[in-house]
């Protein structure tokens, strides 16, 4: 590292939602230890909202709008797989090669361990280039310089040790730092979910793909349940692409005498509606996810993938998932077996526990520990809003029974 200036630092993670989102405590605990290091990011396009506000103007950096890195190299890997032969390709990996050696960083972090990832960590030419030893496609770790080891089980520990790899300081998690968009959050309030909205639940019905996605007539009966007992309003999330599904969740929230809300924000929208809600209800989807990296009671329906490595990772959560699930990635276009078997009842009573009963810093479902984020009153979103830099700790997974 250069003793004359102080480091500069460039993250790889270029997608999904959730991998952003869980890479994110790790670079904001970096953020808050070394407050003067010069941090920016590589990403896809679509999920820069992650790190600034889409209406952040230039001069944003370390501001509520965009408090976490100084500058985001925007990287449209995806559009360059597409369109690999055209000349405007050629061109964009030039011009993305030649804004990353530009940088002039001292040391890369690749944060995704995919081959494509690896590459792109390449370009910036720093003299460290680090990962996972054993990153998620093996090939990547031979264009490692440094090869990171990890014991942690769960993807933002896995992260953290890379991270914490870089200056060798122990780096307590985060909750991440995530932009502030002044006009998303006018955006929530035209749609009737102002910045004091009451004791509401939002839910996610949508899934990466088929087989982590719970049926929409038990999302509806699970909500319908908790709306009953509490009083809370429903707002559905209408995530790209799945405005049908979400359409259908209403239909039937809408026989079970629950009128609900439904939104189809973009993604700075949904983190400035996520901050204004009580609670939130998904699988393992990006949105749910972000529910968890602002700190907000979340209860997660889990199927084919291990909520032990992908799961919410903060103090107020459930988790449910048939002890007969297994964990496989392949991308079945039906819902798991496993998922089919969890009834909206214990959904249901999860998340009232989350809003009234044990789901604080004791955790829920035999979670253990002193969580480090103070104990939220989740019966105001304003007053639940926890997304400063309080530790994390991981609680233990609660099992459908």
């Amino acid at each position: 590292m250069r003793q004359d200036t102080q480091p500069r630092i460039l993250i790889v993670r270029l997608g999904a939602m959730g991998d952003i989102l869980h890479a994110l405590p790790a670079v904001t605990a970096l953020r808050a230890a070394h407050p003067g290091l010069s941090i920016d990011w590589a990403v896809e396009p679509r999920w820069r909202a992650l790190l600034a506000a889409d209406s952040a103007g230039p001069d944003v950096a370390l501001s509520p709008a965009q408090p976490l890195v100084d500058h985001i190299h925007l990287v449209p890997a995806k559009e360059w797989s597409r369109r690999p032969l055209h000349p405007a390709t050629a061109l964009s990996i030039l011009r993305t090669r030649s804004a990353m050696r530009a940088g002039h960083y001292d040391a890369t972090l690749d944060l995704q361990g995919a081959i494509r990832s690896a590459v792109i960590a390449c370009w910036a030419h720093a003299p460290r280039l680090l990962g996972e030893a054993e990153p998620r496609e093996p090939f990547a770790r031979y264009l490692f310089k440094e090869r990171i080891p990890s014991r942690g089980i769960h993807v933002i520990e896995q992260s953290a040790d890379v991270v914490r790899a870089l200056f060798g300081d122990p780096l307590p998690l985060a909750l991440p730092l995530l932009p502030h968009d002044a006009i998303a959050a006018r955006w929530c309030s035209e749609q009737g979910v102002p910045a004091d909205f009451p004791l509401s639940i939002l839910l996610h019905p949508g899934a990466g793909w088929g087989a982590k996605r719970w049926p929409a007539d038990r999302y509806a009966r699970a909500a319908a349940l908790v709306a009953e007992h509490s009083g809370a309003r429903v707002v559905i999330n209408a995530a790209p692409g799945e405005l049908g599904l979400a359409e259908a969740l209403a239909r039937e929230l809408h026989t079970l005498g629950v009128e609900p809300l439904l939104l189809a924000p973009t993604v700075g929208q949904l983190i400035e509606l996520t901050r204004r809600v009580t609670l939130a209800i998904g699988g393992d989807t990006g949105p749910l996810h972000l529910a968890a990296a602002l700190g907000k009671p979340t209860v997660g329906i889990f199927g084919p993938t291990d909520p032990a490595r992908n799961g919410p990772f903060h103090a107020h959560f459930r988790v449910l998932r048939d002890p007969g699930s297994r964990r496989d990635h392949t991308r079945h276009r039906d819902p798991e077996a496993g998922l089919l078997r969890i009834q909206p009842e214990p959904v249901a009573e999860a998340a009232l526990e989350l809003l009234f009963g044990s789901g604080t810093a004791s955790g829920a479902h035999g979670a253990q520990g002193n969580a480090g984020i103070p104990p939220q009153p989740a019966t105001n979103a304003s007053a639940n809003t926890t997304d400063h830099l309080d530790p994390l700790t991981r609680n233990t997974v609660g099992l459908a029974p």
